[in-house]
Parts: C-alpha cells; structure tokens; sequence
C-alpha cells in the first residue's frame, strides 16, 4: 500500500453507516535481534508511532468488503465471501488471510465491512503486514466477541503469513504489534514467548530512518537464509540453532559455505540481544553502541542481508557524535536503520544523517523516529 492519501472517503461515506469499531495497532522497530525468531531465539523490539487503523462493521451476510484509506480516492471497494479466500490479490491477501486463519483455528466470524488506513511503510524493515494483521485482528475480536488474548493474536498474525500469505516470517513481528508499547522494549524469548518490557534508559533515544530501498519478507532472498539456517540445524543435530552450545561454533564453521557464516550470526546475534538488554537494565549507554554496530557487521559479512545504502546509513551514523550505535533493522535487503542517540539529540542528528545520505544515495531517506514536530 501506498502512504496513507488525504482524499480518501472514511467509513461511512463507502458504506452508508457508522463503523461499530475502530482500533490500531502500531508498527514495530527491533533493536537488534535479526534472524534469530525463526532460529528459536532472542529480539529485543519496540512500537513505533507509525500505525495501522482500523475501522469495521458486522453485516448479516458471508462477504467482506474492505477499503485501504492508502489508495486514495481512486480506490475501490475490494469484496470477497468467507471461505472463498483465494491468494493474489495483493495488499487483500492480508485481509482473506486473517478470516481465512481464523477459520482454520475454529474460531467463527461473519462478514463485515472494513476500512483501513496505515502509516507504516510499506517494505521498510518495520513490519506494515503485522501492523494490519494485528489491527484488524483486533478489530473482529471486538466485533464477534472472539476469546483471544494479545499473544494468540500475534501467533494467529505470524499463520497469516506463513500459510496464506506465503511468507515463511518468524513470530517477532506481531509479538512486537500485539505487545509493545510506549518507550519499552520488548524483550522476547520466540521459543517460550515468554516476554518482558524493558524502559530504555533516559539518556537514550532511538533513531529510525528508511533508506527508501524496498523489501519484501516474501521474496527469495529471506526463505534462502531461512533455508539454510535449517539446512544447518539438521546437519548440527539440533533441532533450532538456538539448540547450539556457543562451543560448538567451530564445528559448525566447518559447514560447507556459507552456512557455518549463517550459523556465527545466529548464535552471535543472540548473546548480542542478552547483553543489550543487560545494559538497558543498568543503563550502561556505553555497552550499547559497540552491540548495535557489531550486529550490523554482523548481517552484512556473515548473513549478507544488507546493501550499500544501508551500510551508507550506519557509516554516516558513525559520523555523529551523540549516535552511540546503528545497525539494520528488519529482514534486510532493504529497508530501515535504527539508532541510539542521547536524549535530546536524536532528530537533528537524523536531519543531518539523511541530508548527507541523500547527496550520496540515488534513494532518499525519510526519518521516522523522532518524528517531526509541526510548526506551529
């Protein structure tokens, strides 16, 4: 979807009543923590103030009809029956997705009309597709009255993807959309689920920029290093790479290429997340800066999902005295920094980073975090 087009009819001018309910659901920056949830291991994401919104009404038969705020006047009115979901249909295969898992799960919804509007960028690194699943989730629980609690949401988000959408996405995302908020991390065991909210200290503040270089979870490049972390998994023995003893990293270095590299992420990755939740929990601001910038070295030589504009973002970064660290957030190739800086620091050091990256890039970059403050 595009970004979200001031000229789009609301709720009821499409269809002729009010909306019963309306609710949101934010999208999601981790800290640092990439490409270890599908591993069974350890992220450490945070809400951003980008959301998805969601508004929606039951009606008294079997169809959907549903409306992206984000397309604007010329869009149309997509519609389609319960239990006829068919994948294809872009941005609605997210739509069809959630009644068609909540089907599967046996959890009954009837038909309803919907509109929705999101400021989560599309292909950003920051999770749009959770945002929406989330929402809407949200929505029909409160619609149908459906028992689900925030942590059956996200898993019922994460099916979504993975058996309608068709993107093979560990569960990060929608714990993020489904659970976090405020200025606390969420700080996830995607094995356990078992979470806790850890504040950041006061003398820091994050720092979010898209690079303008798009991604897509469900493209070639993200199932290839999911592929391989199995590949490796089976050949190690264990079931998870979360399994792997940190001793046994030199057997698995002598893996065929490149799987012991996937490997030394993974496992690196997650005493990275252990560590970097320790200094927010003592706010050691100085530890954090080497952890963020060893993961992003990290993803780019042993992982290999950055690429020169992301690493442009994370070299400018360095630049900036009161950025302590960066690093690529997201699934990679493509997508979104984040950052660290000192309290108070963060959006003019972000105005300058982009300034500078846009006379280097041939993409521009957009600050998200902070965001800007309108004139008065």
């Amino acid at each position: 979807m595009r970004a979200p087009a001031d000229d789009a009819p609301r709720f009821e001018a499409l269809f002729g009543r009010p909306s019963r309910v309306r609710v949101r659901a934010p999208g999601r920056v981790n800290l640092i923590g990439e490409h270890t949830d599908y591993n069974g291991g350890f992220v450490l994401p945070m809400a951003i103030p980008q959301q998805t919104e969601v508004e929606l009404a039951p009606r008294e038969d079997r169809k959907v009809r549903a409306f992206s705020a984000n397309l604007g006047a010329a869009g149309k009115v997509d519609e389609y029956e319960l239990g006829q979901e068919k994948r294809g249909r872009g941005w609605l295969d997210y739509v069809q997705g959630v009644t068609y898992v909540l089907r599967e799960a046996g959890l009954t919804v009837g038909g309803f009309d919907l509109w929705l509007r999101s400021d989560v960028p599309l292909g950003s690194g920051l999770s749009s597709s959770a945002a929406l699943e989330v929402a809407l989730l949200r929505g029909l629980r409160e619609a149908f009255g459906l028992t689900l609690d925030d942590v059956r949401i996200a898993l019922l988000g994460q099916k979504v993807e993975c058996d309608f959408v068709g993107a093979p996405v560990g569960v990060m995302d929608q714990m993020a959309s489904s659970l976090a908020h405020g200025s606390a991390a969420l700080f996830l065991d995607t094995r356990s689920l078992q979470f806790e909210r850890v504040p950041l200290p006061a003398g820091v503040e994050p720092i979010v920029i898209n690079s303008g270089v798009t991604h897509s979870h469900s493209g070639g490049d993200y199932r290839v290093r999911r592929a391989e972390c199995e590949r490796a998994a089976k050949l190690l023995g264990v079931e998870q790479l979360r399994d792997l003893p940190d001793q046994d990293l030199p057997r698995a270095l002598a893996l065929p290429e490149p799987l012991g590299r996937r490997v030394r992420h993974v496992l690196t990755e997650n005493a990275r997340v252990l560590a970097t939740v320790q200094a927010l929990r003592s706010g050691d601001l100085a530890a954090l800066g080497p952890l963020l910038y060893a993961s992003h070295a990290s993803q780019r030589d042993d992982y290999e999902v950055s690429v020169p504009e992301i690493d442009l973002l994370v070299d400018l970064a360095r630049s900036e005295p009161d950025v302590l660290g960066a690093r690529l957030t997201g699934g990679g190739f493509g997508g979104s920094v984040v950052m660290l800086a000192r309290t108070g620091s963060g959006a003019a050091a972000a105005a300058r980073i982009a300034t500078r990256y846009d006379k280097q890039a041939t993409h521009r970059a957009t600050v998200l975090v902070p965001q800007s403050t309108p004139a008065p």
